[in-house]
């Protein structure tokens, strides 16, 4: 770059020069040993956003992050010394504030004497190769996890990558594969395939489902799902293909015994109840029907769950993992356990959401949408947060039908976006109607339109029957006239809620020792008036408990919560701090631990839930007298125990 110095051979070949700097694409820039930039060029302007006229005679700190400046001094020290950097990587900042990484490259720029004063550096923008790099250690570390085989081979067939399930598919280490030819897997009578294969890969196809078989260290022949895809350099050119595979050996086993894999996968997964089950909840009311597709493989990625979440309480949950055949079956059912798992602990319908939203981002290119309600017919209210699904329609005890009003949300996995619950009033008598997009999404007619025919017939069908069963089948009759053929699962699910507790009290109570005898009084007061007296020994005993943890060791003011239905008897209480308490087994040498242990032999059910600003500990006894054993009236009076005092922690 002898030119940088300065040209020799006149003005005119000086300004050649510049004009070819000025058109480079990567910046370039010069600057003196001490950082003062002396020249500036367009690229360089593009790339962090100053014009050559405010940088040309200002330091190159200017540039650089705080964390970097003794770098820039090390390496003007080197270039000092007549050494020339080439491919440095390191980071630079832009006008914006933007952090840049950056490739750079410098070297000495000398006087005619040979006198190193400057430097001249060329810099590359990098930002997006560190963060492809980035991504592609991540997406190593999933391969290398997968539960499918996965190696890449160049087009000759040499194998490039091999791995673990690889390994553990046909028996060879990837120190045995890597350098070895395909080949060495194919059975002698598919030896042509293998090319014809390879020679589609140079065409650039993708290859998906390809079925065949495959050998063995052993000897073993596999039955085998391959899907290829092209590999391509920087510049597009297929320098290979990665195959991903699948041993289907019980699948064409299945196959060649049933002659209907598709039917008996259908089967499979509706006896295993993937799709969920219509299970009966106290306070609730449920009919659902799943059709599975009839094209292509089947089984797809539509779920429903009823959870009884006890005190009452049911929650309600309907998602759809796009997609068919298998792969979405496995991923609904991750989904569907995990947000069972998640209900079941209490956690609030946004928390929930984000948390599926989290898993499903580990899960590569998924679209799942679902939506999840939590019913609290003891308070009269509904909440509920969706992720992208279709609106829930409520039938009102009089017929009419309206979306309740949730924010729609955006798919799991997408990120970015907080998803928003609501809390909304929630009558007896009302039913609630979910649903996946087989049943309003069809060839021939609009969405819109099809939502519309699935309100008219909710009002239609509602005004004349409560039966829940014959309001799902004639539902589907509607919206899906005349056809045994699905294109995609059809999902419906329409839960009742028929009546609110027969009564519900509260008392507010200060977070004080005197709280306890004062609440005891309150519960007492009013099983007498509900005509409960038989539970009164037991429930005092607990309530007792339950209240002198929240002044031991919560946030006061609490609230003592009671209510019954024909079938229990809840009683909760609500305090202002966040931890929960969980049983354990207290030292025979320990006055404290034993309260939940006490809950949990004498409640019929028990739990917590977060709430906005703390907890609610509840629990709950069977009022029908068949039902009320004689334990509940044993020898625990309503004074024994430490239930006139203050009782042992629960936590």
């Amino acid at each position: 770059m002898t030119a940088v110095n300065a040209p020799r051979n006149g003005a005119g070949e000086q300004e050649l020069f510049r004009g070819l700097v000025e058109c480079s694409q990567d910046a370039i820039l010069t600057k003196t040993l001490d950082g003062r930039v002396t020249f500036w060029n367009a690229a360089a302007q593009r790339l962090y956003g100053y014009r050559a006229e405010e940088m040309v005679g200002r330091h190159i700190g200017l540039l650089i992050p705080p964390d970097l400046k003794d770098e820039e001094a090390g390496l003007l020290e080197r270039i000092g010394r007549g050494e020339r950097i080439e491919h440095y990587e390191t980071r630079r900042v832009a006008s914006g504030g933007r952090v840049l990484d950056v490739d750079v490259s410098l070297w000495p720029v000398r006087s005619r004497r040979g006198v190193v004063h400057a430097a001249c550096s060329i810099t590359r923008d990098i930002t997006d190769r560190k963060k492809a790099e980035a991504r592609i250690d991540e997406l190593a570390v999933v391969v290398e996890s997968s539960q499918d085989a996965i190696l890449i081979k160049r087009l000759d067939g040499r194998v490039t990558f091999w791995n673990a399930a690889a390994q553990r598919m046909y028996g060879y280490l990837a120190g045995e594969m890597v350098g070895q030819h395909i080949g060495l897997l194919i059975p002698p009578d598919l030896k042509e395939e293998e090319a014809g294969l390879l020679e589609r890969i140079g065409r650039g196809e993708r290859i998906e489902h390809y079925e065949t078989r495959r050998a063995t260290s052993d000897g073993r022949v596999l039955d085998v799902d391959v899907t290829l895809w092209p590999i391509r350099d920087r510049n597009g050119v297929i320098t290979g293909a990665c195959s991903t595979m699948r041993n289907i050996t019980d699948r064409k086993k299945a196959e060649r015994e049933l002659a209907e894999l598709y039917a008996q996968q259908r089967h499979i997964a509706l006896a295993l109840r993937l799709m969920g089950a219509s299970e009966q909840i106290p306070g609730a009311r449920a009919a659902t029907r799943y059709l599975p597709s009839t094209q292509g493989q089947g089984v797809g990625g539509d779920w429903l769950d009823l959870i009884d979440l006890g005190a009452g309480r049911v929650g309600v949950i309907i998602g759809d993992v796009m997609g068919r055949g298998l792969d979405a079956a496995v991923v609904m059912g991750q989904l569907r356990s995990a947000a069972r798992a998640l209900a079941l602990a209490g956690t609030p319908p946004c928390e929930l959401i984000q948390t599926l939203d989290t898993f499903t981002r580990g899960l590569p290119e998924q679209f799942v949408t679902c939506t999840y309600l939590e019913a609290d017919p003891a308070l009269g209210e509904v909440t509920a947060c969706s992720a992208g699904h279709l609106p829930v329609w409520l039938v009102a005890p009089d017929g009419t039908v309206g979306a309740l009003p949730v924010p729609t949300g955006i798919p799991l996995g997408v990120g970015g976006v907080p998803h928003q619950e609501v809390r909304l009033p929630l009558r007896a008598g009302t039913t609630l109607a979910l649903y996946t997009d087989g049943l309003v999404e069809t060839p021939r007619g609009d969405i819109g339109t099809q939502l519309n025919l699935l309100t008219a017939t909710l009002s239609e069908v509602f005004t004349t029957t409560t039966d829940l069963e014959e309001a799902a089948d004639r539902v589907l009759n509607t919206l899906l006239p005349n056809t045994a053929t699905y294109a995609d699962d059809v999902t419906l699910l329409l839960v009742g809620f028929p009546a609110a507790p027969l009564d519900t009290v509260a008392a507010d109570l200060p977070g004080t020792p005197s709280s306890v005898p004062e609440g005891r009084r309150f519960l007492l007061r009013t099983l007498r008036a509900w005509g409960l007296t038989a539970l009164a020994d037991t429930a005092l005993l607990l309530s007792s408990e339950l209240m002198t943890n929240a002044v031991r060791h919560a946030r006061g003011p609490l609230t003592l919560r009671v209510w019954y239905s024909a079938r229990e008897l809840g009683v909760e209480v609500v305090d202002g701090s966040t931890p929960r308490p969980r049983a354990r087994l207290a030292d025979t040498a320990e006055e404290n631990g034993r309260g939940l242990m006490l809950v949990e032999a004498l409640a019929d059910a028990w739990g917590t839930r977060p709430g906005a600003v703390g907890k609610t500990v509840w629990f709950t006894l069977l009022t029908a007298p068949s039902l009320v054993g004689d334990a509940r009236q044993g020898d625990l009076g309503a004074g024994g125990g430490q239930a006139a005092g203050l009782a042992e922690p629960l936590f």
